[in-house]
């Protein structure tokens, strides 16, 4: 099951934070910041899943963009992989060609298109059409 999803640009600042598990603001700051440096130092030869405290993390990068999802370490990957890039063709097909200021601004539009692709921890939709 999803335990958080993020979106990070490059220097580390979280435009988008959905957490499916009660956190203390301190912890999720720390957890922000941890994801972010196991992300961004990452060789782009190794694979997008990395284990991450008692769980793994899938991300994906595009263009100034880390999106990355954790998830308990029994789970699917690749499917995980493939929700990301779903996700994101949703959100350029939304915003026609989403960039970050799409996020920044229309922050609301992008949890509500969140809310109908996941819901309680899992993944529900994966029609773009439904979504």
């Amino acid at each position: 099951m999803i335990r958080f999803i993020l979106l990070q640009n490059r220097q580390g600042k979280t435009r988008l934070g959905k957490y499916y598990v009660p956190l203390e603001d301190s912890e999720k700051h720390k957890v922000e910041y941890e994801v972010h440096r196991l992300v961004v130092n990452r060789d782009p030869k190794f694979t997008n899943f990395v284990e991450f405290r008692t769980h793994k993390v899938i991300y994906r990068r595009y263009a100034g963009l880390f999106f990355s999802m954790c998830v308990d370490i029994t789970d699917n990957e690749l499917a995980y992989l493939e929700c990301i890039h779903l996700f994101v063709e949703i959100l350029d097909h939304f915003f026609s060609n989403v960039c970050e200021l799409d996020l920044v601004f229309n922050f609301h539009k992008v949890y509500l298109i969140l809310d109908e692709f996941i819901l309680a921890r899992e993944l529900q939709e994966t029609s773009k059409r439904s979504v």
